[in-house]
């Protein structure tokens, strides 16, 4: 839930922020775009960490209602995401940084519609894989944060490239933590088919 809360906060500062323009050059499309990216990955980072809960989880009324709104709402936060990166209209300095979230936000967005694709299926185990993968995108903007923390302690306040790293770093680690959490969950279901089978 912490890691969830600091994209929610970073988002609603950067919409003030957006508001406070000293030039008014946000087009209306480009402010769509952001408002749209901010609600719905506010939506996704806060619903989607209780479907991590095994208690609500094994109400499936739950699970499928919340599954519902945070398909759409991720679908929306990725194409938000790729289309401010591809029609980036910032300083030129933060251009690399939008790329690197475009790297990223691809990848959600196929990973979303692959749990579709597998959820349709009956494929639980490949949905619930996916969606981690998914989720932990949307929720790097809390890791982010802690690593511009780590960052600040020996090199001080992150500059344009150092922002670049920080950003990189938060997206990695978080997609790495999804890797291994998959694999462990993979690895409790080996001995249970096991037994199961003897």
């Amino acid at each position: 839930m912490l890691l969830s809360a600091l994209p929610v906060l970073g988002g609603l500062l950067r919409l003030m922020e957006g508001r406070g323009d000293r030039e008014g050059e946000l087009v209306v499309a480009s402010l769509v775009a952001i408002v749209s990216h901010i609600v719905a990955m506010s939506v996704l980072c806060i619903l989607g960490a209780f479907q991590f809960s095994p208690a609500l989880r094994m109400w499936r009324g739950w699970h499928r209602t919340a599954g519902r709104v945070l398909i759409p709402a991720g679908v929306i936060a990725a194409l938000s995401s790729i289309w401010l990166a591809v029609f980036f209209g910032g300083p030129a300095a933060e251009f690399p940084l939008a790329m690197v979230r475009l790297v990223f936000a691809v990848p959600m967005l196929v990973f979303l519609v692959l749990a579709t694709t597998a959820i349709a299926r009956r494929r639980f185990v490949a949905h619930g894989a996916w969606m981690t993968r998914a989720y932990a995108i949307a929720v790097s903007g809390g890791t982010q944060a802690l690593v511009s923390v780590l960052w600040s302690i020996p090199f001080g306040e992150a500059d344009a490239v150092g922002e670049i790293w920080v950003v990189a770093a938060g997206f990695a680690i978080n997609t790495l933590v999804a890797e291994v959490l998959i694999r462990r969950r993979a690895r409790r279901r080996v001995p249970a088919t096991v037994i199961r089978r003897e």
